[in-house]
């Protein structure tokens, strides 16, 4: 099935009797009810625009899930809270019968909470910690008696609350006392966001980010200390693996080499060959030829 508006693509690999997906729109929160089976969401690449950008918190009532993020792999317990991007490349899997409680907040609403949101997204809250519980059993009871849909105006002053209290939870976690080293991976997670959002664009390079993010050159530099790469390192490094992901789809292959490099901001076809070469040890039409192998191998065999 797909998810409502289009937002996010499921695909659900098995059915418990008593699956539930229900939704309520309450002021700036969208209130889903969620529970299911085996179930996989990710956000399909190029469905959202900026405007589009939504966060989405999750609350796991029981069960259990994994989430990838921002590049994080975490882990998910019953009583743990997480928060994603919409705008971000994300995984969300359930693998057990799961019940969450999902809210999906618009950007405005959250970054009056979190002014800067992306330092949180894809982070574990446990849900033994600070008011991480209070948050959950406010989610639950606000559910609950919106099957019963007592008065609007009452549930939207109920769910700006629990937005209050969910920031709350986040900050006794997250907002202690931090070295220069914790500060800093913060800031890179975000410049690396910003990165990937326009990794297409044949301009970026490090000068672009530092300009368009207000940073120095030699800030920017410093940020991507806490990484082993220097940021014109990981541009390159992410251009060439779009690249090599679209060469072993078999869905591009009606895509010409030049032209997948091209979309992907090169400007050049002998760099491009040239850089491809040095970091998959091949060149790219070899690459391509050799998935297309490995493709063809099982069938062969069937």
């Amino acid at each position: 099935m797909v998810w409502k508006g289009g937002r996010a693509q499921v695909t659900v690999h098995s059915r418990i009797p008593n699956s539930m997906l229900l939704a309520e729109q309450l002021g700036p929160l969208l209130l889903i009810q969620m529970r299911c089976g085996s179930v996989t969401i990710s956000r399909p690449e190029g469905a959202l625009t900026p405007a589009d950008r939504q966060s989405t918190f999750i609350l796991v009532l029981s069960g259990g899930a994994s989430l990838r993020h921002y590049g994080r792999q975490i882990e998910l317990y019953p009583g743990d809270i997480t928060m994603y991007d919409h705008s971000a490349e994300y995984t969300l899997h359930f693998g057990q019968p799961t019940q969450v409680i999902m809210i999906r907040v618009n950007s405005t609403a959250i970054r009056q909470i979190f002014p800067v949101p992306d330092s949180f997204y894809g982070q574990r809250i446990p849900g033994d910690v600070g008011l991480t519980s209070t948050a959950l059993a406010m989610a639950k009871d606000l559910s609950a008696k919106l099957e019963t849909r007592p008065g609007l105006h009452f549930n939207e002053r109920v769910a700006t609350h629990l937005l209050d209290v969910l920031a709350t939870a986040y900050a006794e976690v997250m907002d202690e006392p931090s070295s220069a080293t914790s500060l800093m991976e913060r800031r890179f997670w975000k410049v690396r966001l910003f990165i990937e959002e326009n990794l297409r664009d044949p301009s970026l390079s490090p000068s672009f980010v530092a300009e368009r993010l207000k940073l120095s050159d030699r800030y920017l530099r410093m940020i991507f200390a806490v990484s082993d790469e220097s940021p014109s390192a990981y541009i390159l490094r992410r251009r060439l693996e779009e690249c090599a992901r679209q060469f072993s789809d078999e869905r591009w292959r009606g895509r010409s080499i030049t032209e997948i490099a091209f979309s992907w901001g090169f400007n050049s076809a002998p760099h491009f060959t040239r850089t491809f070469r040095q970091h998959f040890g091949m060149a790219p039409s070899q690459y391509r030829l050799k998935h297309a192998t490995e493709r063809a191998e099982p069938a062969l065999l069937q």
